[in-house]
């Protein structure tokens, strides 16, 4: 159990049947009144955001979450295979509970996935990716006004805004969180 007056952002808290995680707290201490807690929790399962506040005294339990290191295999359909590498155990997921987390990600690349209770409900992929450009437009000499990009598609079939420079055959990285382009390798 974690008191309301404990918050800190990233801390992962069960409330109402469902799993939440602090984006933001704020303690607030009126001139009027008790003091009270202000939080933006995010649902873990849904991706929604809620503002709730608390008293400083009020205890919820404090929700594990596991993070897991998977390798992920291969998709067939709607399911996405992970291997766990010590003991070689293979899961199946759906597309629903991935979402477009592999849209980055190659196959035989490590990825978190996450579990609570035992129940997947998000895969982390790695921060950075090397991909190669399967498809883009040549960028033509003098067609380069600052910070001029175009359209390009990677080996996973993700796009991607880069560079006039960047050609096809390249290796790009990539930062999975914004999607954007990095570097050449």
């Amino acid at each position: 159990m974690i008191s309301a007056g404990d918050f800190r952002n990233g801390i992962t808290i069960e409330l109402d049947n469902n799993i939440y995680q602090i984006i933001e707290f704020q303690h607030v201490k009126p001139g009027k009144g008790a003091a009270f807690v202000r939080t933006k929790l995010k649902n873990i399962k849904s991706g929604g955001v809620v503002e709730k506040t608390f008293r400083p005294t009020e205890k919820c339990p404090q929700a594990r979450i596991d993070r897991k290191d998977m390798q992920y295999l291969y998709s067939d359909g709607d399911l996405f295979y992970f291997m766990d590498n010590e003991n070689y155990e293979q899961i199946a997921l759906n597309a629903e509970s991935i979402g477009d987390a592999l849209k980055f990600v190659k196959e035989n690349e490590m990825c978190k996935v996450c579990s609570h209770n035992g129940n997947v409900f998000a895969v982390e992929p790695p921060l950075f990716v090397e991909l190669e450009i399967t498809e883009t437009e040549p960028g033509f000499k003098g067609d380069t006004a600052t910070g001029a990009t175009k359209p390009a598609t990677v080996e996973t079939g993700a796009n991607v805004s880069v560079p006039l420079f960047v050609e096809q055959g390249d290796v790009i990285k990539i930062d999975t969180r914004t999607g954007e382009y990095l570097s050449r390798v």
